[in-house]
């Protein structure tokens, strides 16, 4: 297996999705959760869009059957917001922390593990997208609440802007890395600023 950069970014997405996940579930007031339920909403939150994206690619068995190093940076993240609580809710409620990295994270590699199978680049992008927000989906639905994707903000569209940039950038030749950094950050950058000038795109209606 080869541990390059991207890997390692890819383990760092996942460990701060999970904490995404297992914080939204220790937030939520309105059902008790236990150790087991707030690591389930972790776990699943972490993985639901890479195995949506591995299955449609038909990538078997899925990323986090064959590599064991997603489970342990499932562990990882899931401790951290066991052992320190009010500094990872803290983080979460005022920087939007850990939705917003995951997203940037998950989307560009999302995007780049498709391309690696052959996927054009419509579907590269979509499936980069899908990667970032289905696990968001997952929780949110577990938790009762509306899912991001369908409320004013701007999410999804973020992580569309931050593939169509990796996909230029790759077809430039931008050094793989750099790509990914770059790439990521847009969607981060794109995503802080929505939130913090409240910002969504037109709603449509039906005449």
């Amino acid at each position: 297996m080869e541990f390059s950069f991207s890997y390692y970014i890819g383990l760092a997405g996942i460990m701060v999705f999970t904490i995404s996940g297992a914080t939204a579930a220790l937030e939520h007031k309105e059902h008790h959760h236990d150790v087991f339920s707030v690591f389930f909403t972790g776990f699943i939150t972490a993985i639901g869009g890479g195995t949506l994206r591995d299955i449609t690619l038909g990538n078997y068995p899925v990323s986090w059957v064959k590599d064991e190093n997603i489970l342990w940076a499932i562990f990882v993240g899931f401790l951290l917001v066991i052992l320190l609580p009010k500094f990872v809710t803290k983080l979460r409620n005022e920087l939007f922390l850990f939705d917003t990295l995951g997203i940037g994270i998950y989307t560009v590699l999302g995007t780049r593990i498709a391309l690696d199978h052959g996927v054009n680049a419509f579907a590269s992008a979509l499936l980069g997208m899908i990667s970032a927000i289905f696990g968001g989906v997952i929780r949110d639905t577990l938790m009762n609440e509306v899912p991001f994707i369908f409320r004013k903000e701007i999410y999804a569209t973020a992580c569309l802007a931050g593939s169509v940039l990796y996909l230029i950038l790759n077809e430039w030749e931008c050094q793989a890395n750099l790509n990914l950094i770059v790439s990521a950050s847009l969607i981060v950058v794109i995503r802080l600023i929505a939130v913090r000038l409240n910002l969504g795109l037109p709603k449509l209606k039906i005449f």
